[in-house]
């Protein structure tokens, strides 16, 4: 199979190529239009000056030929003879000579050739002038112009071609190198790894590439977090009552009493809360079609489900109809409800609803201790805890912050944690309308692990042990 080019090496060949043809059509651009118009001009030159001194000597007195032929080869390079046969004409001229004899041939009566001869280790160029009834040999030397435009020009591409490769290499280089790093750090994903992350520096859009990129690592290693958090506290949780189930059956074998299996039930309803919070969590990264709903029955519904706790739920609705997801939203309230009553010390728990600027506003308000500013990140994390131990009659498994804030992310839904000044704590969730509602649903699905939620205070845990008959 061949082998794939990589893409530096293509980058810098589609480079090289693109620089050598812009070369190639400069360097004809700049033959066309500078050097052969000044080759052709200093050869006109050239050639008026010949024909003019060979006609000047021919004119001159016999005396004075000496001093002017002198005046040629000192000031204009020139020199005047008699013309002989003893040269030679090489089949190849310098471009320069063709052009002279197009330009001799001009001003002549008949068309003549250069001819070249060696002297003195020089290289030297004779035309023959007729001049009235004899001819005129003038010359002059190879090295009369010092200027090589095409050594010139040739040294130029070369330089050209070398700068050329090396700056598509290192532009290819700079466009490869961040995908390159880009490729290693996906892979290090791939593998379970952990990733440095991207520099979000260079151009616009590979900026934004890297910024994605490291988002995307970030929330990788919450989700990794969250499932080992998870399943750490779920085994955790699950061994206790398993253990005392254990030791009740080993009691039951010896004196079977109604206590050990009632003990044994409740140990069940335990681990079956668990299970049913657990999916819960995880069913709230779905988001549900919202529909139109009507609070007034969705809040007597609830108060009905509460009336047997000791902590009365009060309701006051002044919103009549919203459009939300019905079950995600009646299962936020039922946790914020078993939440706020279970830490309301006996005081009446208030469920309201509300219109605000962005929407209907629905708050779960009680009168409890309060929580640390500090702790509310880490309370809405999974498994997490204000009090240190796993003990149920103090708290629940530490679930319920966590399914409120992941249906909230998942159906675009604003949650607000406000502590007044007399103390409790208010939750509100905003509901947008129903064409705002559609387009944040959307966005908050996307952005669930993004932290989108205004925390203005806090209060100490809010866990959930919301029975199935309670949550839908």
């Amino acid at each position: 199979m061949k082998a794939r080019r990589t893409l530096l090496q293509q980058h810098t060949l589609g480079l090289m190529v693109a620089f050598v043809v812009l070369e190639l059509v400069l360097a004809i651009v700049f033959l066309a239009l500078l050097v052969v118009p000044l080759a052709r001009r200093a050869a006109d030159d050239l050639a008026g000056l010949v024909v003019l001194s060979a006609q000047t000597w021919s004119e001159l007195p016999p005396e004075t030929r000496p001093a002017f032929v002198e005046e040629l080869r000192a000031n204009h390079g020139l020199e005047i003879r008699q013309a002989h046969g003893s040269t030679t004409s090489p089949a190849v001229h310098p471009p320069f000579v063709y052009l002279f004899e197009q330009s001799i041939n001009r001003r002549l009566p008949q068309s003549t050739h250069l001819l070249r001869e060696q002297r003195a280790g020089e290289v030297w160029y004779w035309v023959n002038i007729p001049v009235g009834d004899r001819e005129l040999a003038v010359g002059w030397p190879e090295n009369r112009n010092d200027s090589k435009p095409l050594i010139a020009l040739g040294v130029g591409l070369l330089c050209s071609l070398w700068l050329s490769w090396w700056s598509a290499r290192w532009l290819a280089r700079r466009i490869v190198q961040p995908l390159s790093s880009l490729g290693q750090a996906m892979a290090a994903v791939g593998e379970g790894g952990t990733p440095t992350l991207l520099p979000e520096d260079g151009p616009q859009e590979l900026a934004a590439v890297s910024r994605q990129f490291n988002v995307m690592v970030q929330q990788v290693q919450v989700l990794l977090t969250a499932r080992t958090t998870m399943l750490a506290g779920v085994s955790h949780d699950l061994r206790t009552p398993l253990t005392r189930m254990r030791l009740a059956l080993e009691l039951l074998r010896d004196t079977p009493t109604p206590a050990l299996l009632d003990r044994m039930e409740r140990e069940v309803e335990r681990m079956n809360q668990l299970i049913t919070q657990v999916m819960e969590l995880a069913r709230g990264l779905e988001a549900e079609p919202p529909q139109q709903l009507d609070l007034n029955m969705m809040f007597a519904s609830l108060q009905e489900d509460f009336k047997d706790e000791k902590t009365p739920l009060q309701t006051r609705c002044d919103v009549g109809t919203v459009w939300a997801a019905p079950l995600a939203l009646r299962r936020i309230l039922s946790n914020l409800i078993q939440n706020a009553q279970r830490y309301a010390s006996g005081h009446p728990v208030r469920l309201v609803s509300e219109p605000g600027l962005q929407g209907t506003r629905i708050g779960v308000l009680d009168q409890g201790p309060g929580i640390p500013l500090a702790e509310l990140d880490r309370m809405q994390l999974p498994f997490q805890r204000l009090e240190a131990s796993r003990n149920q009659d103090t708290g629940g498994f530490g679930l319920g912050l966590a399914i409120v804030r992941e249906l909230a992310k998942a159906n675009g839904w604003q949650l607000q944690w406000i502590s007044p000044p007399e103390g409790g704590l208010q939750a509100w969730i905003t509901l947008a309308s129903r064409h705002e509602g559609q387009e944040t649903l959307q966005s908050g699905y996307m952005s669930h692990l993004c932290e989108g939620t205004h925390r203005v205070a806090s209060r100490p845990q809010l866990t959930d042990r919301t029975s199935s008959h309670r949550v839908v």
